[in-house]
């Protein structure tokens, strides 16, 4: 057989981990490795975070799984929480963030139908974005490698310029739903959306009846210094899209409404085996009890401007590579003046695990709980990385 036994859809690296703990990954090899990518933002709290261990350990000694057609305690407890800490007024739980983003998109649309406005069913969407890689997020991107070989596409978004409130005003029509947007790009190249922007798309959808919906997948639960990152903003969404470190590593997401956004989901409209599941709650839970408090969050905030200002002290030295450092919190990226993916490549021989992204950006995204010294340990790395990648790329 040609084909491999895992379907070959992944570029591997030749890094193989077999055991974690805190910010650490040891290969099959014995090989170790400082993890600056936190399975792209999963790893809220490091690996084999005592905490949520000893949650999932106990919740399935009790029970695993049970079907959605039965009462959910503990889904209802965790989404009670979810309500008292955010905008929502109910949520939906998924395994995945395209699930959350799916859901969003259905909730968006339904509930301009129950309102007798059937062709409100268009959403705009952004330049770079990336919203998963269902048929349906795909579809409200414009990123050509996701895209190629999967026309048709579904109808119903249009996209345009990032950051661009006057080509989003113009995009609107009669079909218009509302926007989906990431407040923080993440695989787009760790762009924050400006102030101006969100609150253009907020007023907008006040005025004309639209709903706002943010992908938060990425730049959620505490991951830029709040809870989620419209709260930097200022604003709130309709709708909004969260997975990645909600369960600290275990598959877990969640669309989060409004009651008058959520008004068209009724019983028959949505529905997942697994969402939702009994050990997914207690993950998710045992994340809430270590970050969704004022002291943790503060701790986000100033360990991602130390991270920051380090790498601000480093680039200076390694100026014909590196531009500059943007983001927000511990979601933070490097700007590069060459190919940031081979770069990330030589990292990893360094013992450096970090992530590429568009915009030849390199992702850093470590655990939040992360000390001074994984910070130094980072930076020295990096900096002695970058002076031999220099060597190497001239020779």
């Amino acid at each position: 057989m040609a084909i491999t036994p895992l379907m070959p859809v992944y570029p591997r690296s030749p890094v193989r981990p077999v055991r974690g703990e805190g910010p650490y990954l040891w290969g099959e090899g014995g090989e170790k490795y400082l993890d600056f990518a936190s399975g792209i933002a999963v790893n809220l709290l490091g690996h084999s975070h005592p905490h949520v261990t000893k949650a999932v350990q106990e919740q399935a000694a009790k029970l695993v799984h049970v079907s959605n057609l039965y009462g959910s305690p503990q889904g209802e407890a965790f989404a009670q929480r979810l309500v008292d800490l955010t905008f929502a007024d109910t949520v939906f739980f998924t395994n995945s963030g395209a699930e959350a983003v799916e859901c969003a998109i259905k909730t968006a649309r339904r509930y301009h139908h129950v309102h007798g406005n059937k062709h409100k069913f268009e959403l705009i969407s952004f330049s770079n974005a990336f919203h998963g890689r269902t048929l349906g997020t795909i579809s409200a991107t414009n990123q050509e490698k996701m895209r190629d070989g999967f026309e048709p596409l579904l109808p119903g978004f249009t996209v345009v310029e990032f950051d661009n409130l006057e080509a989003a005003k113009a995009a609107m029509g009669p079909n218009t739903a509302g926007f989906l947007v990431e407040p923080v790009q993440g695989e787009g190249g760790i762009r924050a959306a400006s102030k101006l922007f969100m609150h253009g798309l907020r007023a907008l959808c006040d005025e004309h009846d639209l709903m706002l919906v943010l992908d938060e997948v990425q730049c959620g639960v505490a991951r830029t210094g709040t809870l989620y990152a419209h709260e930097q903003y200022g604003i709130t969404p309709d709708i909004m899209a969260t997975a990645k470190g909600i369960g600290g590593g275990f598959p877990l997401g969640a669309c989060l409404a409004t009651e008058k956004a959520a008004a068209g989901m009724v019983v028959g409209t949505h529905g997942s085996t697994y969402g939702g599941n009994p050990l997914a709650m207690a993950a998710g839970q045992a994340v809430f009890d270590v970050v969704a408090n004022d002291e943790f969050l503060a701790q986000v905030r100033a360990t991602g401007e130390r991270l920051r200002a380090a790498l601000e002290q480093m680039i200076p030295n390694h100026d014909a590579l590196f531009e500059g450092v943007r983001g927000m919190g511990l979601m933070l990226g490097l700007k590069m003046k060459t190919d940031s993916r081979e770069f990330v490549t030589y990292l990893r021989t360094r013992g450096i695990l970090t992530v590429a992204a568009g915009d030849n950006v390199v992702r850093v995204l470590p655990p939040l709980n992360i000390e001074e010294a994984h910070i130094r340990e980072f930076v020295d790395g990096l900096s002695a990385a970058a002076s031999e990648y220099k060597v190497s790329a001239a020779a």
